[in-house]
């Protein structure tokens, strides 16, 4: 199994990269100096800034295949580079050739969504059980049990609009109690899901841990040797890497927002740490997205036994084992694509 790098993240709108040797050089204002970090243990680079890099950089990286990710300064994905097509010509021919086939397509998109269903009834029930004093446990086992009934729906679902309701009403279930899953703070209270601009503190954190998620799995795919942009269940469109979507939901909870309430409920941040805009969307401020990203650095580092594989793996490489899983099914070495399950 491939071992997990680290990530370079810039999140000074100030700082220019480029390239010395075998090394980055990071610049500040005034093109002061302000660090290096060896290429040899980098598997991406993430901007959060509009001044970018060298030229001789861009090619150092698209050489060694390390990917290359720019995000605004509140995280909104912008582009990403990265060096030739990973893989072979015959699994991409495959995937294309295979996603044809709306049954083939329907079938992994409803395993994704068991995936994703499975999961959250697991966080649900994971707080219940490391905080039994401290919820509802009322409301949060009625929640569990909508979610058991909606995974056994998935059973007789046979079009992508049934899949897509199905999957909508567990997000419905999931998401109505998870403010029962923040143990009493009152300054992160989550009253429903807002993306674009998040509106409060919890949903800034989480959309910024589904853009650092779609990147992983995005990657995972590319080097799995598929196309990401071709997907299953997200309506594909110019730019838009539908089966990254489609693959990411079953890791939403267990990964994003698993490490968004682990924050709040260890009491790693603090209302400060945000900041309201005149539209009322909230961001990070500076010095919490540096936290955050480092946090999530450690969590990458996390090691897990993978429920299907039965090794040890750490949660950066878990989407590209999912990427490599999937790959397995589309060549037809296994008999349907297996989403991770994890209790």
């Amino acid at each position: 199994m491939r071992k997990l790098k680290n990530s370079l993240y810039l999140t000074d709108p100030d700082s220019w990269l480029t390239l010395s040797g075998e090394a980055i050089v990071i610049k500040g204002k005034e093109d002061q100096v302000v660090g290096r970090v060896p290429l040899l243990n980098l598997d991406e680079v993430i901007s959060f800034g509009y001044r970018g890099m060298s030229p001789a950089l861009m090619n150092a990286c698209m050489q060694r295949k390390i990917m290359v990710s720019f995000m605004s300064p509140t995280g909104k994905f912008l582009a990403r580079l990265q060096g030739g097509v990973q893989g072979n010509v015959f699994l991409r021919e495959e995937q294309y050739l295979s996603f044809q086939d709306n049954d083939f397509k329907m079938q992994i998109a409803k395993n994704c969504i068991l995936g994703k269903l499975f999961n959250s009834r697991s966080v649900i029930e994971r707080i219940r059980r490391d905080h039994q004093l401290s919820v509802d446990n009322e409301k949060l086992s009625e929640a569990s049990g909508r979610l058991k009934i909606c995974i056994r729906k998935l059973i007789d679902v046979n079009q992508p609009e049934e899949l897509r309701a199905v999957e909508s009403e567990g997000a419905r279930v999931y998401y109505s109690v998870f403010n029962n899953l923040i143990l009493g703070f009152e300054e992160f209270r989550f009253n429903g899901r807002s993306r674009r601009p998040p509106m409060d503190p919890v949903n800034a954190m989480l959309s910024f841990a589904y853009s650092l998620l779609a990147g992983l799995v995005t990657g995972g795919l590319e080097s799995a040797g598929l196309d990401p942009y071709i997907g299953c269940l997200h309506v594909e469109r110019s730019g838009r890497p539908a089966m990254s979507l489609d693959l990411m939901e079953e890791l939403r909870p267990i990964l994003a927002d698993r490490f968004v309430l682990s924050l709040i409920n260890r009491k790693m941040v603090k209302g400060s740490d945000f900041i309201t805009g005149e539209d009322g969307a909230v961001r990070m401020t500076d010095q919490f997205r540096k936290k955050f990203l480092s946090e999530w650095q450690n969590k990458k580092k996390e090691i897990i036994t993978h429920p299907f594989l039965k090794e040890k793996v750490e949660w950066g490489i878990v989407p590209l084992v999912q990427s490599r899983l999937l790959a397995a099914h589309i060549r037809g070495d296994l008999p349907a694509y297996p989403p991770i399950f994890w209790k």
